[in-house]
Parts: structure tokens; sequence; C-alpha cells
């Protein structure tokens, strides 16, 4: 990527993977649905089940050739988030509630103002934590041990 294409890479991203969106341009103009992928180093994004294109692809060692279906990417200005209430597109605002937290709000000329929430996909990881203990972790009862006592000065190296 050259320097004038980073320049215009969007620094602060108001769209979120698993966000109901309606495409607004292009030739799935009205068509509605979730965010599979967002590609932010080409300020794109792949909607669930939108913009299909035939894909040729050669057989190799383990994998089967031939012609596929595939979705392919969305520049993100041309999708706009769902207003929760109404079900039309608007933009994305940001508000703190009293307790401080900061949500998105729905902005625009129909928009409700109200809550938009954060996708539930975002809690999950997309690689699980390992839960059981590897040969190079670090045993629970030696991190546990405490090796310094900052009233006394013991276990303080000699410098």
């Amino acid at each position: 990527m050259g320097w004038k294409a980073a320049e215009k890479l969007i620094p602060k991203w108001k769209i979120l993977r698993g966000d109901n969106v309606m495409i607004i341009r292009g030739k799935d103009k009205g068509e509605t649905g979730a965010i599979k992928r967002v590609i932010r180093s080409q300020n794109r994004v792949i909607v669930e089940g939108q913009n299909l294109v035939k894909k040729h692809i050669k057989q190799g060692q383990g994998h089967e050739g031939g012609i596929f279906t595939v979705e392919a990417p969305l520049h993100v200005s041309n999708v706009q988030v769902l207003d929760p209430v109404s079900g039309r597109p608007c933009k994305i605002g940001y508000r703190f509630m009293d307790d401080g937290t900061k949500v998105r709000i729905s902005r625009g000329r129909d928009a409700s103002g109200e809550i938009i929430p954060r996708p539930e996909i975002l809690k999950m990881r997309r690689k699980p934590r390992p839960v059981e203990c590897g040969p190079k972790d670090t045993p629970l009862e030696v991190v546990l041990e405490k090796t310094y006592d900052a009233r006394t000065g013991i276990g303080m190296p000699d410098l």
C-alpha cells in the first residue's frame, strides 16, 4: 500500500463485526445482512450473503478446483447500520450514559436516537484461550509464591 492509500484509512471505525447493515450503493442496493468480517487495512467489510461473485479456483493438492460463489468485500462507505427501532439505515453517534458508559446511538434525519447495542458475536473469542497448562507454562504455585516483602525488604537483590 502506498502512502496516499495509507492516508485515507479510517482512523476510528463505527461499524463493527456482527452489525446489521443495509447496502446503499452497488448491485445489491437495498439488501440487508450482518457484517461477517471487517478489513480495516482496505476500508472494506464483507456482508453475509451479499455481493456474491464467481471465483475460479485451480485444483491443487488437498482441494478440488472449480467455480465457486464467494462474498466479495464492499467499501465501508457503501453500507450503513440499521436503526434498531425503525429498521432504516442511519448514521452512528456516541453518547455517555449517566453511569459513564459509552454507547452508540442512531443519528440522522429519520433516526430514532435509540441505543445501537454492541453485537453479541464480539463477546466470543475467535481463538479460544488454552485451558490446560503447556510444557512451557509456569506452574500456578510458583506464580503465587511471595518472593518480596516491601515492609521488611526481604527478597531485595543485592546490587
